[in-house]
């Protein structure tokens, strides 16, 4: 062979060689992500030319797809509609977003490794395969009657189970309709995706796990009392300072409690009044007393910074790692930089409730396959324990006490004891404050536990009316619903 012949068989097999490392390369090392990207459109053709598995509250569908008249075979549709918007997510021709749909695609699509088995035998057996559906913890009517309650106003409102971590209800204003979002017509989609992804209001955050997570306001008090008890130095009937303003250290500033007004005869009050009446001295007092470092201890031990998946991702709340004295007594009242999620505030009460037991929290009860067969179901998982049961039981007590005698009065339920707290939290250059509250009832068998935000909805110059008038009706028409009252 002479010398051009040879360099030419060289490069010859050098292409070849080349088209069989790209060949493997891209039919099995890189097909995963090809098949993942969203402007693959084989892969699209073939997501919708699988029935994608249903979303399931009780018997009835939330999400499910149903058959089209075009090459797309299968449409998204959503019967429950903005009601279970943040639950749901979207899936469109974007990819899923948002909610179950994101979160759980692999089950719903019928592409996880857990539906591997049914894969196979779907082949053997010429069945059609189809993606999984998700039956949720979701109780109906408690997502009813937060939706009715909150009245399209801005903010959250999330129930829980508190023996097993079960999420009955989670409610986000505003909403939108998902179906908006899973149209098959471009242009009514691309018009959707616009004016929801530019609305200031952000309907698309789930403000009940995520989005701009809220300053928790006198509902954080649960945290600096139980630290408090916990301490063994406080109990319920410790005298503690409660005047007008408290004088902080560090600073000409003081900690004012709403109105300016004393918490008791000489400037004194019990722990328990102070609860009672939401006393911002005396918890700063408390803040002071404690420690930075015992704050924030007892506050991870309610699953403060903890990274949850219920499965959608939780945006971890927080208390700041570096206070000062004054940020101290302002974090120990909820304020400064301290931030949450209403589902953290849930779980502040579902763990006094729950003997001081943090569950953890999760909404999808079983996965099913096309025949309603389960394939697998959750068991409920301890995550923490926040406070003895006896410290749970002093706290379940000063809690009855708002809702008995204090702020808490509008959550009040004829027959049922209640246990709260209500919060008025105060935000950055607003008239207004975020109203609050949180509880469980009954408060001796615990078996729902709530928390309510409504943006901008409380008297920065009242507890009874910020936290206490405005989410605490909310709160209280979940309570019923729970209970069935």
């Amino acid at each position: 062979m002479n010398s051009p012949i040879r360099r030419l068989s060289f490069v010859v097999a050098f292409l070849f060689a080349t088209l069989l490392v790209s060949t493997t390369l891209i039919q099995f090392v890189y097909a995963k992500d090809l098949n993942a990207r969203p402007d693959n459109r084989r892969t699209l053709l073939s997501s919708y030319a699988r029935e994608r598995g249903q979303i399931l509250v009780g018997d009835t569908a939330i999400a499910k797809s149903v058959p089209a008249s075009d090459e797309y075979k299968w449409l998204r549709t959503y019967p429950g509609g903005a009601a279970y918007a943040h639950i749901t997510g979207y899936y469109s021709f974007y990819g899923a977003g948002g909610g179950l749909e994101q979160a759980e695609n692999g089950l719903l699509s019928g592409s996880s490794d857990k539906l591997a088995f049914r894969r196979v035998s779907d082949f053997f057996t010429g069945r059609k395969t189809s993606g999984a559906s998700l039956e949720l913890t979701i109780d109906a009517n408690v997502q009813a009657a937060a939706i009715k309650a909150l009245d399209g106003r801005k903010g959250a409102a999330v129930a829980v189970n508190p023996s097993t971590g079960e999420i009955l209800a989670m409610v986000s204003n505003p909403g939108y309709n998902p179906a908006d979002l899973s149209t098959h017509n471009l242009t009514k989609l691309n018009a959707s995706y616009k004016a929801l992804n530019t609305d200031k209001d952000k309907p698309l955050a789930n403000r009940a796990i995520a989005g701009d997570l809220y300053p928790p306001g006198s509902t954080f008090k649960i945290v600096t009392a139980a630290a408090a008890l916990s301490s063994g130095k406080f109990q319920p009937d410790t005298e503690l300072p409660g005047p007008a303003v408290l004088d902080l250290p560090q600073t000409t500033v003081g900690l004012p409690n709403i109105g300016k007004k004393s918490c008791g005869a000489d400037d004194k009050t019990t722990f328990l009044h102070a609860m009672e009446i939401s006393c911002n001295s005396a918890f700063g007092y408390l803040g002071l007393q404690l420690g930075a470092d015992a704050l924030r201890d007892q506050a991870a031990k309610f699953g403060v910074g903890d990274q949850l998946s219920i499965p959608m991702r939780v945006t971890p709340s927080s208390v700041p790692a570096e206070l000062n004295q004054p940020q101290l007594a302002q974090s120990a009242v909820g304020q400064y930089d301290v931030r949450v999620t209403p589902l953290q505030v849930a779980m502040l009460s579902a763990a006094v409730a729950n003997h001081g037991v943090v569950m953890k929290p999760y909404l999808v009860k079983s996965v099913l396959s096309s025949d309603l067969s389960v394939i697998e179901r959750a068991e409920p998982a301890q995550l923490s324990e926040a406070v003895t049961p006896e410290v749970a039981a002093q706290l379940t007590e000063m809690m009855e006490a708002v809702v008995e005698n204090g702020s808490g009065k509008p959550a009040q339920i004829d027959g049922v004891r209640v246990a709260g707290k209500t919060g008025t939290a105060e935000t950055d250059g607003k008239a207004r404050a975020h109203a609050w509250f949180t509880g469980f009832a009954p408060a001796n068998d615990p078996q729902i536990a709530v928390a309510v935000v409504v943006e901008n909805g409380g008297d920065p110059d009242s507890e009874a009316r910020g936290g206490g008038a405005v989410a605490g009706p909310v709160a209280k028409a979940m309570l019923e619903a729970g209970l069935k009252k």
